[in-house]
């Protein structure tokens, strides 16, 4: 069992990050900021498939308008990403903003870093910090030579700095890289550090094989240590798709239960039924099921019922059919064109 990093809570509406709380999944709109109508669309959905927080770009006064039609029309917290201007932030705070993503050095002095704070704990609003190796300081940069992971997690505790000058502490870090390995140690490093939650994301991680690959690994092995207490895997593709990734990701670490969890063989020379059309299929037919149980699908008698005996519930290929077992135990027999519709009505039935 994962003994996770004990880290101070903060709440995002009412979605608490850190302390005790379940690790909440993230993705952000892509679409444009001013094309409300379909902002609230893609968060619509987002919410769906089983987004626990969105973020959106507020890169002008304009964008403002979206957190209200957001607010109005899906019930997630959301997460106004501000960058040079901290008006946009204190404007953003007062539309009933959630939670506010800033980097303190890009919004001006300490004064105006003082206005953002004093904003943000008038209506309990945390904050995250958000590091990129392109965010570096140069001062920082100059010191390590490059965007290490020092270099990441120095950064990042540098810009808390600033807000626990105001004594404030709702706040959330996050030192993406998009380099795996960076990306690791430097969590590790800011989990040694300090006991803020951190936000663990792999940035520019790719188009979906690959990004989902690289996040995998570095979110993966972090989640593993009980490093981390809300993540985003970032794609070059449709939110959504960050979503199912995230999710499939913390079920197949055991983190989250809630969900059908999967088990299918490669297929070998045995099999004697299309099983990758079949396990493609019942994958996507079983995407949105909340039912906390294990399918498996299976290519023949040997991967069956034997090797996939703690299943609650799956299927065995033949010669054009197959068998429909549970806990080990065969129930009976179906010809190949009807296993899936029958694995479906006994999945129901659970």
């Amino acid at each position: 069992m994962i003994s996770r990093r004990k880290t101070r809570a903060v709440y995002a509406g009412k979605v608490g990050i850190g302390g005790d709380a379940p690790i909440t999944v993230q993705s952000m709109l892509n679409i444009r900021a001013d094309d409300i109508e379909n902002s609230v669309k893609q968060a619509v959905e987002l919410e769906k498939a089983g987004c626990d927080i969105v973020r959106i770009a507020v890169p002008d006064m304009r964008a403002v308008a979206l957190i209200d039609a957001l607010k109005s029309n899906i019930g997630i917290p959301v997460v106004a990403d501000i960058h040079f201007d901290y008006k946009l932030a204190l404007e953003s705070a007062a539309a009933g903003i959630d939670k506010i993503r800033i980097n303190p050095g890009n919004i001006g002095d300490e004064s105006k870093v003082h206005e953002v704070v004093k904003a943000c704990r008038a209506r309990n609003i945390p904050i995250r910090i958000g590091v990129n190796s392109g965010s570096v300081e140069k001062s920082i940069l100059a010191k390590y030579g490059s965007p290490c992971a020092q270099a990441l997690c120095e950064s990042a505790l540098y810009h808390a700095s600033l807000l626990e000058k105001f004594d404030f502490y709702d706040i959330v870090l996050s030192m993406k890289s998009s380099d795996v390995q960076t990306m690791v140690e430097a969590y590790r490093l800011a989990a040694e550090k300090c006991d803020y939650a951190l936000h663990l994301g792999v940035t520019e991680a790719g188009t979906e094989r690959m990004g989902i690959i690289k996040s995998s690994a570095g979110i993966g092995a972090l989640l593993l240590e009980g490093i981390g207490d809300t993540i985003r895997i970032s794609l070059t593709d449709e939110p959504v798709k960050e979503v199912y990734a995230a999710k499939d990701l913390l079920k197949a670490l055991g983190i989250r239960k809630k969900g059908i969890s999967f088990v299918s063989c490669p297929t070998c020379g045995r099999t004697s039924i299309d099983l990758i059309k079949i396990a493609k299929e019942a994958e996507e037919r079983l995407r949105d099921c909340d039912k906390d149980i294990k399918v498996a699908i299976m290519g023949c008698v040997v991967n069956g019922p034997g090797e996939a005996r703690e299943a609650d519930i799956g299927i065995a290929g033949g010669k054009g059919e197959g068998l429909i077992f549970k806990k080990g135990e065969i129930v009976r027999k179906v010809k190949e064109e009807e296993l899936l519709n029958e694995l479906m009505k006994e999945i129901e039935m659970l």
